[in-house]
């Protein structure tokens, strides 16, 4: 049994999973409401056919899923991070700079007791992130 982060996002899934596919090298898998099959679709009428029903996309060994609430009253994400331990300080700042682009950094990417680099940052979409470098001992992130 593996949990899965499942992201809420109000008009944007496609844009972030597609980010976030193109950050950590993976293709997303994208399902708009409008793969729906018709007599799904009618218990849905408001839903815009373009917004995205299911999405998910794969970071490293796990996943991240998420959709569209096209009703746009998904709250901003807090008290939750996403966090991603990567292998090397390369990786590490390529995935940073690229998920900090047009978000907010809350702590800078440095290193700390317990890690070579680790950083925390909200991304563009909103969603919150906790990064890090694997320690040398520890290929496995723990």
């Amino acid at each position: 049994m593996q949990p899965i982060p499942y992201l809420f996002f109000n008009g944007n899934c496609h844009a972030a999973f597609t980010a976030y596919g193109q950050i950590f090298g993976s293709e997303p898998q994208i399902m708009p409401y409008a793969a729906l099959p018709e007599d799904e679709r009618a218990n849905m009428p408001d839903a815009p056919m373009e917004a995205v029903m299911h999405g998910a996309v794969q970071v490293g060994a796990g996943w991240i899923y998420g959709s569209d609430d096209f009703g746009g009253n998904s709250p901003a994400m807090a008290g939750c991070n996403i966090s991603v331990s990567l292998p090397d300080a390369a990786t590490t700042q390529r995935v940073w700079a690229a998920l900090s682009e047009g978000g907010e950094i809350r702590m800078a990417l440095e290193p700390a007791f317990f890690a070579p680099l680790f950083g925390t940052l909200t991304d563009r979409f909103g969603v919150r992130w906790m990064i890090l470098q694997d320690m040398p001992d520890d290929p496995a992130g723990h």
